[in-house]
Order: structure tokens, then C-alpha cells, then sequence
């Protein structure tokens, strides 16, 4: 037991029992996620709560207990997986780098809020949060990095957003269909049900956030629309909300054929994964090739997502930096 002077100390009102069991969780696994993650120590008597370790990472476990204490009145039951997503959302790794002055702008609370017809959609992390703000602000946005940091599904959240704010006419949604050397022409099928596997993670995105019946409707009407990338050739996109998914398996041909279908009152944004292409052997990918040509161009953002960043099971996190480590280390792809 930490025998030094708490780092911090809080009381968390109304004391109520009830929400103080379902926020320590069952066996405190809640209050033990966060000193795990936080490397520090958590004590409590009722309401009132000791934080032991490094002072900056007490603040940040401080912070992190008033915001879940919060979410126990207005939420269901707490969860492991939601105490990891706010253990995201307070963003450790920057806030030690960054100054004193530069974390209180960067604190907890300060993100945007995405709000689509079946709820508010919050970003987690200073990335999810400047990556949802440079999608407000300009016309194409690149989001690069690892599965499971949420680039896909912040962008489709952008996406509906827009448009229940009559921002833009039409939603696309485009991905190549390359995956894992595989060929359309061997799938069973007609073409429509040749590309749906592929784009099944943008159908399920909608679903969420519109509803099955809405999306329904809005493909009919065609003002969402679901197509392979060979599709977009020879057509000029004004007033649409453009989303290109799976990026890293385009080639430099059809990545630049994209860029230039983007007409007046349009946001694209393009994601994908550079250490997962599928392309053919000796083929350069299309994505790579655009972070380098267009970085630096005026009106263009680039969010480089990292390991830290992933929403998904926290091994995810740790099996993306052992492929990093393992391929720095070995030179083997």
C-alpha cells in the first residue's frame, strides 16, 4: 500500500452508492483498468477518492473518474470497453508532451461532437478530434493509420452529419475492390453482389446511424450511393460528401483519377492502412504515392493515426506495434 501523500484527491457528489458500485465496477475491475493503464493507484473511502503516482497522471485519473461518475447517472451500467474508450479519450500519451498551457486546451472534455439522426457520435483522442475537425473545415482529408482508429467510421459519421444539415446533396461511398489477391471475377454472383463484401463495413456504419429503413430509401433515391472505385471514371462529383475506404489498395492511377472528380461544394475524404496492401506484387500503392505528392498542398489535411490511437480490444493496440517492431527489425513485409 502507497505509504507517500495522495497526488490527488476528489469527492464525487451526490454519493450515491449505487453509482459509485457500477463505477468501480465489479472487484474495483474499473478502478484497476485505469491504474493499470495509468500506471498509478486509486484509493477510496465511499465518495471520496486518493490518487497515488506521478502527478500528471493523477490529473488526468481525476479528470477521467468525474467524467464516467457522470456517465453512471445519464448511461447504462459502465463496462470495461467504455472505461477503455475514455482511457483513449484522455489522450496520456500527448498530454505529457505537451505543456502546461497547451493540456488545458487539450483536456477531456474538449472535443467535437458529431450528431447524426440516431444519436451524437464523440470523438476519442486528440486525433479522432482534430481528424473530425479538419473533415468540417476543409475539402479533402486524408486519415492514414492502423485498423480500428476509427477513420472510416468518423468519416461516414461526417458524412450523415452533413447531410441532415443540407451541407451536401449526396453521400458516396467508394472503395476499390482489391482484398487479399482475390478477383471479382471468381466470386459468385451478379456485380452488385460481387462488391457488397466490400463494402459491407460502410453499409453496417449507415445502418447505425441512419437506420436500415432510411438508408434503404436514400440508396433507392440514389442520394447514397455504394460503388466500386472503377465506377468513379468520367464522372465530375459537385455537392457530394465522397469517401474513399480501403485507400492503400488503390494505385497511383486511379488514386489520382479520384482526386480529380471532385467538383464544387464537395468533401472527399480519403482513408486507409499503408501496412496492409493488397495490391499485386511490384504495384505501387496509390495512397503512398498521394501523401507524398500532395503533402504540403494548401486546402489538403493528412491525420496520421498511430497504435495509440485504436478503439478496438486493447491488444489490438499492442499486435499493431509487434508488427511495427518485427518489420523494423527484420526488413521482412
Amino acid at each position: 500500500m502507497n505509504t507517500l501523500p495522495a497526488a490527488s484527491t476528489i469527492t464525487l457528489e451526490p454519493n450515491d452508492h449505487r453509482r459509485l458500485a457500477n463505477l468501480c465496477g465489479q472487484l474495483d475491475e474499473h478502478l484497476h483498468q485505469i491504474e493499470r493503464r495509468l500506471a498509478i493507484e486509486i484509493r477510496n473511502r465511499g465518495n471520496v477518492f486518493a490518487i497515488y503516482g506521478d502527478p500528471e497522471r493523477a490529473h488526468i485519473a481525476a479528470d477521467l473518474l468525474h467524467v464516467l461518475y457522470t456517465e453512471t447517472h445519464e448511461q447504462q451500467s459502465l463496462t470495461p470497453q467504455m472505461v477503455h474508450l475514455y482511457l483513449q479519450q484522455s489522450n496520456l500519451e500527448t498530454t505529457m508532451e505537451e505543456s502546461t498551457e497547451s493540456r488545458a486546451t487539450n483536456n477531456i472534455k474538449n472535443f467535437s461532437e458529431i450528431q447524426t439522426k440516431k444519436g451524437k457520435i464523440i470523438p476519442r483522442g486528440l486525433n479522432q478530434q482534430n481528424y473530425v475537425r479538419a473533415i468540417q473545415t476543409h475539402d479533402i482529408n486524408f486519415g492514414v493509420g492502423p485498423a480500428g482508429t476509427g477513420k472510416t467510421y468518423l468519416a461516414v459519421a461526417c458524412a450523415v452529419e452533413a447531410y441532415l444539415r443540407n451541407d451536401i446533396e449526396r453521400i458516396l461511398l467508394v472503395r476499390p475492390a482489391v482484398e487479399a489477391g482475390e478477383k471479382l471475377g471468381f466470386l459468385p454472383g451478379d456485380l452488385s453482389q460481387k462488391v457488397d463484401p466490400y463494402l459491407r463495413p460502410l453499409y453496417d456504419a449507415l445502418y447505425e446511424m441512419f437506420g436500415v429503413e432510411k438508408v434503404d430509401k436514400l440508396i433507392e433515391k440514389n442520394v447514397i450511393e455504394v460503388a466500386p472505385l472503377a465506377y468513379m471514371r468520367g464522372r465530375t462529383l459537385n455537392g457530394a460528401f465522397i469517401i474513399l475506404d480501403e485507400s492503400q489498395n488503390t494505385t497511383r492511377e486511379q488514386m489520382k483519377m479520384f482526386l480529380t472528380r471532385i467538383g464544387f461544394g464537395a468533401t472527399a475524404v480519403i482513408t486507409g492502412d499503408t501496412t496492409q496492401i493488397d495490391l499485386p506484387r511490384g504495384t505501387r500503392s496509390g495512397l503512398v504515392h498521394a501523401c507524398k505528392v500532395l503533402h504540403g498542398v494548401e486546402g489538403i489535411t493528412f491525420t496520421h493515426f498511430q497504435s495509440k490511437d485504436v478503439v478496438r480490444h486493447p491488444l489490438v493496440q499492442k499486435i499493431v506495434d509487434a508488427y511495427d517492431d518485427f518489420e523494423k527489425t527484420t526488413g521482412d513485409e
